[in-house]
């Protein structure tokens, strides 16, 4: 009320923490109480789509946590002195690779250890030999630890290029999350085949954190999507069937569908309620100026 905002907020975007949940249901029930929200606030609380991307990978990472402690202990041992650096870019000489700057990972971002990851790759060689020149160097993976970072990074992969497109700045982003999300959940259904049993454990693990996020229908995440005039409603009537099975997808569309109306409805009623009055004040202002004019002539007649 202070900022003189409070008829302007629709909907707002949330971290998963129980503290946002009841801070944004004390919102909620303040803003309802003043009548200011669209569709009767059935899309004022959204979480954060790249923090369930988030959750949803570390819930898959936290499979592998002891290949990416070795890869990231292996990464601050080499950057740790000018002279294990030399070494390492020794054997990366002698094995004709092109050298590059290691990447240590943040723990608190995904991506980061995506790029650690997929780095750490070019080099799988060449940190057998490290182990052999540098006897204080324990943290060298082994062979069958590759070969799942391998199958792992192109999981990431798919993940690294939706958060990136919808964490973009510098253009509109709500009317992509569905079709990222979409890409994504036809990934984690392909990937749950696989015949490898550790990559369809990591996968279920994902899925399960997906489905708890994105299991029912995002609202906002469907009527951004139709707005966008080059997807239109033929953008659900492609994801829909991809992310819900039948007849849960054909009930969602009706359910997006029926919002779209609804904020639509909304639309007009304030637009017909502006225009009456914008009518209605032109209208006490001509008989206003009338009235002026009125007194002036028979100010004049007196005279």
């Amino acid at each position: 009320m202070d900022w003189g905002i409070e008829a302007k907020v629709h909907t707002i975007s949330v971290d998963n923490a129980s503290s946002n949940d009841v801070a944004v249901k004390v919102l909620k029930d303040n803003f309802q109480a003043t009548g200011k929200l669209i569709c009767g606030g059935k899309m004022f609380h959204v979480r954060c789509c790249a923090h369930i991307l988030n959750l949803v990978l570390q819930n898959g990472l936290y499979q592998i946590r002891h290949i990416i402690e070795d890869i990231h202990d292996t990464m601050a041992f080499i950057n740790s002195s000018e002279s294990r650096l030399k070494v390492f870019a020794e054997i990366v000489q002698q094995r004709r690779l092109p050298f590059r700057k290691l990447i240590l990972d943040c723990k608190m971002r995904w991506n980061s250890t995506y790029d650690m990851l997929t780095t750490a790759m070019k080099f799988w060689r060449v940190f057998p030999c490290l182990k052999e020149r540098d006897l204080s160097y324990h943290y060298c993976p082994k062979e069958e630890d590759w070969d799942k970072v391998e199958k792992i990074c192109s999981i990431l992969k798919v993940f690294s290029s939706a958060s990136n497109l919808i964490s973009g700045s510098d253009y509109l982003t709500s009317s992509l999350f569905l079709k990222q999300v979409c890409t994504i959940k036809i990934m984690l259904d392909s990937k749950s085949q696989d015949g490898d049993v550790f990559i369809q454990t990591m996968i279920w693990k994902m899925k399960e954190k997906f489905d708890k996020y994105w299991g029912e229908c995002n609202l906002l995440m469907g009527v951004a999507a139709i707005l966008d005039p080059r997807l239109k409603m033929r953008v659900i009537e492609w994801a829909f069937p991809k992310m819900y099975p039948q007849p849960e997808s054909r009930a969602n569309m009706d359910v997006v569908r029926d919002a779209l109306y609804e904020v639509y409805r909304e639309y007009v009623d304030a637009s017909k309620a502006l225009t009456t009055a914008r009518a209605f004040a032109s209208t006490a202002g001509a008989f206003q100026e009338v009235g002026k004019g009125s007194g002036a002539t028979t100010k004049m007649a007196d005279d």
